[in-house]
């Protein structure tokens, strides 16, 4: 007995575990039960413990670091050394109470106690008997309450189904030791041993995987038979998870196994290869392997990356086909699949951003930040492509930069003026010598993320030729039901282009091709007025023009008058882009000034722009004063914004014969027509004596006559024109007006409205004549476009000749009639 007490000392003291776990090591008496008997009194010290629930028979050591506690055993180790464990209810607890422990607990004897150096006390104590707390009798200095002895409830040890019970719970056992390594074999020996079916239980009980309620249920028990099923059933569980456990690692150990038998094959082929002088391509493929394994891709381009790459290895590095195939893995890899930057959302911040970048366009940027919005509630840009259509220097190109800023994107602008090949769009075959991939890879993979905003700059200029047609290879880009699997020639495998932003700019709408303009949402940019590029000036181009010539802010500044005689004298455009040439003559001309050490005006005058920019490049007198029958002003659209054109008619002895001039176009030759047709068949009521078209030859002439002019909307100027010639009444004053017309004098709408509005208010006109249908375009436009203009909606040529036509004849007419009555 001794002996035995010696080596389980040694054990003990050996392996004891941290404070209150007791579960590094329980050891159990494998003498009879009867031996676990002692002499209970009623009255006992509590000890609760955090963990850990003592069963009769095992002995574990507990350190224990609380007041309370060492007080209790360092005075139950001097007496009988009897005490009473309880595991606590919470283990957070470290002043548990009456009501913090559970009510039955285990006696206990203490074998030995040891002060270890660090201050703390382990006793090492074995389970005597179950009981439960009748009565707290008192709570300091430690607890001390009245128990009852709870005896066990077994079935005669012969009975078969205890005996079934046991040698399941010693299989269940045995099988968990063979599964956790951590276990010393000697407890296979000692449960072996184990012959009493209350004291295995109570040594499986302490020992198994289990929270420390389930452990206490176990405890509270007092039907053995009960008891041993539920622990059967508590092991059963611990086998499950010790099986799935082994399973897993035995599959990490595999790909580990597989993963290290690759290396070193690849070791000792590089080895062998540098044995015999051959510098072999394995380097560059092991490269490319790992940068392959921290791609996000998809099962087929894993696939076809492999495949591709391993081709490296079977080829001669001086073969010519070696470079080709190790080019075309690497821009698989450095290809950003799947990467893309965060977006941000703030739609009040994209509208401060757009604000800052672009003074008006108000109607422009608020369909930006709508369509924004749907992208940050739907997350998905299935839908239209912004295209961006105006004059030049109207901002389109620098929207696309402002959008990109506003949602923290990459910016990536791809120039289509001139491509004509559509490779450029699709890339090349790479079976082709220098093949490469189109123009819409190559920018992702500069930019680095797979979500940029891209802007397509002049599309309406693509080219078509027998290499191909770009404009057919960009509908599959623009189309978001295809663009998540573009396919470029050169790459051979889907790229999912549905991320991108994509937002086109364009000057005309005519040359785009229709299937291509179908995929494209329209945003129409006009041009501004004085006021506005007045504002644009002084926010924008001044203090940029300024930073890229080296000056600083109070070097030099604008009046605003300066600014409107550049505007004015100096720049005819719907944009700015000419505007900002002419601040920059002006301020280099300022620096120049600073540089020589020269005396200059601080403050740019109107005198002073004249002094450097030379005379006025463009005539004031934009509206002719007509003081003359048949000079009417008409309103045209150009590519560069509106402009206003003069038609003018004279009439002279012939035989009815009709000249045009001034490079006109056959829809304004066949305008004219029509409104030589109209009024000879309306010549009576407009007061027009009908031999005048027969012994008099009408030319009509449009200034600017080499400048080409076509469309339909010179038609009323046209018929205003030849009607205040042949009646010798003047037109009204600043007076400008824009329709096409019909044989029987309809009135029909024309575009351009805007453009049209801003060229008639430059040139000072007042009033201008306009279709009735053409009133909506006109409701769209801001009022401080419309301002000091009055605008005259009519249906019938009638009413324009009503309006247009003064009462008031010439000075000197030429009576026509009488002429012709002479001459007949």
């Amino acid at each position: 007995m001794d002996e035995r007490n010696r080596y389980l000392d040694k054990i003990v003291l050996s392996d004891f575990a941290e404070e209150d776990s007791g579960e590094l090591i329980q050891l159990i008496n494998p003498e009879d039960e009867a031996d676990t008997l002692v002499d209970i009194p009623d009255n006992i010290s509590i000890l609760p413990v955090k963990n850990t629930v003592l069963f009769p028979g095992v002995i574990i050591p507990i350190t224990v670091g609380r007041d309370k506690s060492v007080k209790l055993v360092k005075k139950a180790y001097k007496t009988d050394r009897i005490i009473g464990v309880i595991a606590q209810k919470s283990q957070k607890s470290e002043d548990p109470g009456k009501d913090d422990i559970y009510k039955v607990g285990t006696v206990a004897k203490i074998i030995k106690m040891l002060v270890l150096p660090d201050g703390n006390t382990t006793i090492i104590i074995q389970g005597k008997q179950r009981f439960k707390i009748n009565k707290v009798i008192s709570e300091n200095p430690y607890l001390v309450a009245q128990v009852d002895v709870v005896e066990e409830s077994f079935p005669d040890p012969n009975d078969k189904k205890l005996k079934a019970v046991v040698q399941s719970l010693k299989e269940a056992a045995l099988k968990i030791l063979k599964l956790n390594p951590e276990i010393p074999q000697e407890a296979q020996i000692t449960l072996e041993n184990i012959d009493s079916p209350s004291f295995l239980t109570h040594f499986l009980s302490s020992n198994i995987n289990a929270e420390v309620a389930n452990k206490q249920n176990l405890l509270e028990i007092d039907d053995g038979m009960k008891r041993a099923t539920l622990l059967l059933e508590f092991m059963l569980k611990d086998i499950q998870m010790l099986e799935l456990k082994q399973e897993i690692q035995n599959k990490v150990h595999s790909d580990i196994d597989a993963q290290q038998r690759d290396y070193f094959l690849r070791q000792q082929m590089k080895v062998l290869q540098d044995e015999l002088g051959f510098e072999g391509p394995d380097q560059e493929y092991e490269a490319l392997r790992l940068k392959g394994e921290k791609k996000n891709w998809s099962d087929a381009v894993k696939a076809h990356f492999k495949k591709e790459s391993e081709k490296i290895l079977r080829m001669n590095p001086a073969s010519a086909e070696y470079p080709v195939a190790l080019n075309y893995a690497e821009y698989l890899v450095e290809l950003p699949w799947e990467e893309y930057s965060k977006d941000n959302f703030d739609l009040k911040r994209a509208t401060r951003i757009l604000n800052k970048d672009h003074f008006g366009l108000e109607k422009v940027k608020d369909r930006i930040i709508e369509y924004l919005a749907v992208l940050k509630l739907k997350n998905d840009l299935k839908g239209p492509i912004l295209c961006l259509y105006g004059p030049p220097g109207v901002g389109k190109t620098s929207l696309g930069k402002s959008i990109a800023k506003s949602l923290n994107r990459k910016y990536v602008r791809m120039s289509l003026g001139g491509v004509h090949d559509e490779a450029e769009i699709r890339g090349h075959r790479k079976t082709y010598v220098g093949a490469m991939p189109g123009k819409i890879i190559q920018s992702l993979k500069k930019a680095k993320y797979s979500n940029p905003v891209f802007v397509l700059d002049e599309i309406d200029k693509v080219n078509t030729d027998f290499r191909g047609d770009p404009s057919s290879a960009l509908l599959e880009v623009l189309d978001p039901e295809q663009n998540n699997a573009f396919v470029d020639n050169y790459l051979e495998v889907e790229y999912d282009l549905s991320k991108v932003l994509f937002i086109a700019t364009a000057n005309s709408l005519d040359t785009i091709h229709p299937a291509l303009r179908d995929r494209m949402e329209i945003i129409e940019l006009s041009g501004y007025t004085t006021e506005e590029k007045v504002q644009i000036a002084k926010k924008h181009l001044i203090p940029k023009q300024r930073d890229e010539h080296g000056l600083k802010a109070g070097d030099v500044s604008f009046d605003t008058k300066a600014l409107t005689k550049i505007i004015k004298d100096y720049t005819r455009e719907s944009g700015v882009r000419g505007l900002e040439r002419k601040i920059g003559a002006v301020i280099r001309n300022i620096a120049k000034s600073i540089a020589l050490e020269e005396d200059y005006n601080k403050r740019v005058s109107a005198e002073d722009i004249v002094r450097i920019l030379g005379a006025e490049v463009f005539d004031n007198e934009y509206y002719q004063d007509n003081k003359i029958p048949g000079i009417v002003t008409g309103l045209a659209w150009t590519p560069v914004g509106g402009e206003i054109l003069f038609i003018e008619s004279s009439l002279s002895r012939g035989k009815g014969k009709l000249t045009l001039s001034g490079q006109l176009g056959d829809v304004m030759k066949e305008s004219a027509m029509a409104a030589i047709s109209y009024l000879k068949s309306e010549s009576e009521k407009l007061g027009i004596h009908h031999a005048i078209f027969d012994n008099y030859d009408l030319h009509i002439h449009v200034p600017s006559g080499a400048v080409p002019k076509d469309g339909p909307s010179a038609g009323i100027t046209i018929l205003t024109s030849i009607a205040s010639l042949y009646t010798q009444r003047i037109i009204k004053n600043k007076l400008a007006m824009t329709g096409e017309i019909t044989l029987r004098g309809k009135v029909l709408p024309v575009g351009g409205i805007k453009e049209k509005i801003l060229a008639a208010k430059r040139a000072g006109i007042k009033e201008i004549i306009l279709c009735s249908r053409n009133r909506k375009d006109v409701e769209e436009i801001q009022d401080n476009y419309l301002k000091g203009l009055k605008i005259h909606y009519v249906d019938w040529v009638g009413e324009v000749l009503e309006i247009a036509l003064m009462k008031k004849k010439a000075t000197n007419p030429i009576d026509f009639v009488l002429e012709t009555e002479k001459s007949n």
